[in-house]
């Protein structure tokens, strides 16, 4: 892990995301997290004020060992309990069905080989689970979707392997997430080309 995406990173999304848009979204989609609880890609801890208040504890990965100092500075400010751990998405060291839900904002982006990721979180996940996401990726038109394929290498870089045309939907439905009902819209206050998004709740079926 280089010095950008250890030491600089961390401290670029931790302003970046903590903007009213995405605190909202946070807020709307962590009303229903309950139960034993997983929160993927962690990050600097920006998930945790919006918990409800009966949630007490939860087990939390991100990969990037350098988002650790900003995420101890969440944690030691909530009152949830976190076991925040260095782990890959790809392979979580987790007991199969050991969560009633599953939390993954602005993640799905990012984690190189996010087929396998998915089938580790439907794994880890209870039957009849939750799975609580809010991503952004590919748009529904044309012309944003052609400048997303032609910004995305340069956006890899900067955003430490962030991809902007990956299809959320398809994604999640792809493996074997029941999907009733998934908002897809334009946050306000990005380029449309980095701001279209897919929020909902998965089950596993």
């Amino acid at each position: 892990m280089g010095l950008y995406s250890s030491h600089i990173f961390p401290y670029l999304m931790n302003q970046v995301m903590s903007n009213k848009a995405m605190t909202r979204s946070r807020a709307e989609l962590l009303v229903s997290a309950s139960g034993e609880i997983f929160e993927i890609g962690f990050g600097t801890g920006l998930n945790l004020k919006h918990y409800p208040s009966h949630v007490k504890k939860i087990t939390t990965a991100d990969v990037n060992a350098g988002m650790g100092k900003l995420a101890q500075r969440s944690i030691d400010a909530s009152p949830i309990e976190v076991d925040n751990r260095v782990l890959n998405g790809e392979d979580l060291p987790l007991t199969d069905e050991s969560f009633d839900t599953v939390v993954c904002t602005w993640t799905l982006c990012s984690i190189p080989n996010v087929e396998q990721a998915l089938k580790e979180l439907h794994r880890i996940l209870k039957p009849g689970g939750q799975f609580l996401f809010v991503e952004h990726g590919l748009a529904d038109n044309p012309k944003t979707q052609r400048m997303q394929h032609r910004v995305n290498p340069l956006w890899k870089l900067i955003g430490d392997g962030c991809h902007l045309n990956r299809n959320i939907t398809e994604l999640i439905q792809d493996h074997h997430f029941l999907l009733p009902d998934v908002q897809n819209f334009y946050m306000p206050g990005g380029p449309r080309f980095a701001s279209y998004m897919y929020q909902g709740v998965a089950t596993k079926g």
